[in-house]
Parts: structure tokens; sequence; C-alpha cells
């Protein structure tokens, strides 16, 4: 009797990543998301949107790289702390906010708005002041700030990541 209750931890123990992996990356998530969906809080509908997200990144990942995944027999543990880690301690939330968020919230664009008439691009460089000022001399300062008006009008248009159109029919 003594050694099957032996072989039982043996075989839980060897088997743990296996086991408590989709407790710890399904189960608890997937309750934890529910009644984030019943709560009127927005934080716990970020920590979770965002832990399901991450989890879709992990198991895409795990997806392409399963041939080199096999040969790291430490992956199976470490997946399951980064889930831990993700879920348990809020983990999402801070990936959100200092990776996510700045990555997805501050984009800068870089818009090539002119290129003098004439010149290749590609063999000759110019800074953005030399080229303002040929514009300016070509099209004049009016020109120049309708320009810069209409990209600043469709930056704000663009930009507006959370808020919603005051034109547009619901």
């Amino acid at each position: 009797m003594g050694s099957g209750t032996g072989n039982f931890f043996k075989v839980v123990l060897k088997n743990f990543d296996v086991l408590a992996g989709p407790v710890v990356g399904l189960v608890y998530p997937l309750y934890a998301s529910i009644r984030a969906i019943e709560t009127k809080s927005q934080v716990d509908d970020q920590q979770w949107l965002t832990y399901w997200v991450l989890h879709s990144m992990i198991t895409l990942f795990e997806l392409t790289f399963a041939k080199v995944l096999e040969w790291i027999p430490i992956w199976p543990y470490a997946k399951l702390v980064v889930l831990c880690w993700l879920s348990g301690f809020s983990g999402a939330s801070y990936v959100y906010e200092h990776y996510l968020r700045p990555l997805m919230v501050n984009q800068q664009r870089v818009n090539v708005w002119y290129v003098p008439k004439g010149k290749d691009p590609l063999n000759k460089r110019e800074d953005i002041i030399t080229a303002a000022e040929k514009y300016i001399q070509e099209h004049g300062t009016g020109e120049l700030q309708y320009m810069l008006d209409n990209a600043e009008v469709h930056r704000r248009n663009s930009s507006s990541y959370y808020g919603y159109a005051d034109d547009y029919g619901y």
C-alpha cells in the first residue's frame, strides 16, 4: 500500500506541469474572466482581456516553435510560472501598462510629406528643414501652414483610439 501511494505521488510530481497547466492557464482565468464581466470595474476587465491576449501569444509562440521547445526541458515549467504570474499576480496588467499600451497608444508616425522635384531621395539625403525651406520657396508659407493644419486634423481624427465619432449614427 505504501509503494502504491509513493508511485502515485511520483507520477503527480513528474506530470505536475501537465496537471496544473490547464487549471492555472485556463480554468481559473476563465472563472475570473466571467466574474470580471459581471462587475462594473474596467480594471479587472483590462486584466483578463490582456491575459487572454498574452495567453494567445504564448500559444502561437509554442505552436510556431514546437520542435525547438521540445528540446528545452524547463519550458513547460517556465510557461506555468509565467501563466501563474500573469493570472494570479496581475502580471497581465503590468505587461499591458508597461509594454503593450506604450507600444500601441503612443505610436510615432513618420510621414515623408515632401520630396523635392527632380531629386532622387535615395542618392541625396536632405533633412526636413531643407525640404521645408524649399517647399516654402516653391509654394509659399500659406500652403505650408495649410498642409500642417490638415496633418494636425488628420492626426487628431485618427488617434481617437477610445473615442467615438460625433457624426456617426449608432
